[in-house]
């Protein structure tokens, strides 16, 4: 996909954790997932392993698998819309698919499949696993644009409430648990080195999207391929940092803001 449309930018771990504690509530979702960051990589099976099965967290590859095994539907295919709907209410607009971006992915797919199995195997995954990696897989297909993904986080920002649409997406309650658990764990095993430099809960992915939410101010969506040794977008993380910076939204800054980055580190 060029730069200039829609892209992948995996929000396929925040919307559905936040629309599955909206509908199972707080402590069943903690316990089947868990919100503790694992310091490892977002695709690791040795954390499930030194964890005695549990994935730890829904912003890594095995918590995502386990949330989405968690959202309700009869079948795949309701479960799967479900998710799209929702991920659309956050959007404020129809997402569609990108089919060659699932078929990509679905020909590579032998670790999220392995990942998938071993959390059945310590009854973390109720379902067919493989059908949780094809509805977690089409998640991770949806095209959507770094507008798209702000829009998103602004929604979390609004405590639930979609900033274009004016719906409530999910509840008050729901969006400080997601946006505690994004705060710990969202950008993967660097999660404390950016809570310490940038101070927002934020959320990135492989393909090179970043999410940041100022809560009770706004969100900031961003997109660029390149990505750091933990699979965090270079670009998009200086941009964040920057504005973060500028706008004086670091949630740990108690001191009256100054329109002053000339002695702020560099990301």
């Amino acid at each position: 996909m060029r730069a200039s449309e829609d892209q992948q930018v995996d929000t396929q771990y925040l919307c559905p954790y936040a629309t599955v504690c909206e509908q199972l509530g707080h402590h069943l979702v903690r316990e089947r997932v868990g919100v503790n960051n694992t310091g490892l990589s977002f695709n690791s099976v040795v954390a499930i392993e030194l964890n005695d099965g549990h994935p730890m967290n829904p912003m890594v590859n095995a918590g995502a698998l386990a949330t989405t095994a968690l959202v309700q539907g009869a079948t795949p295919a309701e479960q799967w819309e479900r998710v799209r709907i929702g991920l659309s209410r956050f959007a404020g607009r129809e997402l569609a698919l990108d089919g060659e971006v699932y078929h990509s992915e679905m020909l590579t797919n032998q670790r999220n499949q392995a990942i998938a199995r071993l959390l059945e195997s310590y009854g973390r995954i109720d379902l067919d696993p493989l059908d949780v990696v094809d509805t977690y897989t089409r998640q991770c297909s949806l095209k959507v644009s770094a507008r798209d993904i702000a829009i998103m986080g602004a929604t979390l920002a609004d405590g639930g409430v979609n900033p274009v649409t004016v719906d409530r997406v999910v509840s008050p309650q729901v969006c400080r648990d997601t946006l505690s658990v994004l705060a710990a764990t969202g950008m993967y095993e660097r999660s404390g080195e950016w809570l310490f430099e940038i101070g927002l809960p934020a959320k990135s992915g492989v393909s090179g999207g970043i999410v940041a939410i100022a809560p009770g101010k706004g969100a900031i969506g961003t997109f660029s391929p390149r990505l750091d040794s933990a699979g965090n977008s270079v670009r998009g993380q200086r941009a964040t940092a920057y504005l973060s910076r500028t706008l004086g939204l670091n949630l740990f800054a108690s001191a009256a803001h100054r329109n002053d980055v000339g002695d702020s580190h560099d990301n």
